[in-house]
């Protein structure tokens, strides 16, 4: 069974096109940790927290990632005793549900913020047909905070945002605000796809530089913007 689900892990990772330490960070672990776990068998099997972080970023359920199926309960009928599934509601979510990571870590809409520190600090439930409506599909989505004002007067210091995944080269692209990892920094800027194959990337704040054309392998798309939040 634990054999099954490293190697069902490892299926899902490689699909996804995100790295083993890339995942690991997002449990809250050292970069080592998942590829201890596919490759030695170390732990023996994920923890439930660990499990249910897993499952939502990659959309398949907790038993594909070895949870355990539903305790089942006998009931007397008029043929005997009829197996039911007992629920738990104090450790599951309703099904039209989404437990969404916020990470600690910053999107800067200015100079650029390190991404040195990508592991979730709260897990926040957001129904599912609602992120669907947003556009998210079954990407897998977080939530991070924007730094900096290069955004503003649409993004401002300290917004929460909602980010579809890019999930590889397979995933559609479209023009909006994304995302975007350079030189190791998250920003986050309005992007724009170009017929000829180039990118454009600007600033909604015109005191901040924008760059009109520049080469798709020069620019890392983490995600798209799907939603905003901020205090009042």
């Amino acid at each position: 069974m634990e054999q099954d689900v490293r190697h069902t892990l490892e299926r899902l990772i490689a699909a996804r096109g995100v790295s083993l330490a890339g995942v690991s960070q997002l449990l809250g672990k050292n970069p080592a940790y998942i590829q201890q776990f596919i490759k030695r068998g170390t732990p023996k099997r994920l923890d439930e927290r660990d499990r249910r972080i897993l499952a939502q970023f990659f959309g398949v359920s907790e038993t594909q990632l070895g949870a355990p199926d539903e305790p089942v309960a006998a009931l007397p009928g008029r043929a005997g005793r009829v197996p039911v599934r007992v629920s738990q509601p104090h450790r599951t979510l309703p099904a039209r549900m989404r437990l969404i990571p916020r990470l600690a870590v910053g999107a800067s809409a200015g100079p650029g913020a390190l991404a040195e520190d990508e592991m979730p600090v709260a897990e926040i439930a957001f129904d599912e047909a609602w992120l669907r409506r947003l556009g998210a599909g079954s990407d897998a989505v977080t939530m991070i905070r924007v730094e900096g004002d290069s955004m503003a007067p649409t993004l401002n210091d300290g917004d929460d945002i909602l980010v579809a995944m890019h999930g590889g080269t397979g995933t559609p692209r479209r023009d909006g605000i994304h995302v975007l990892r350079m030189d190791d920094a998250l920003i986050v800027k309005r992007l724009a796809f170009r017929p000829d194959g180039r990118l454009s990337v600007t600033s909604d704040n015109a005191l901040y530089p924008s760059f009109p054309d520049l080469a798709p392998d020069s620019v890392h798309i983490v995600g798209r913007v799907i939603w905003a939040g901020r205090r009042v």
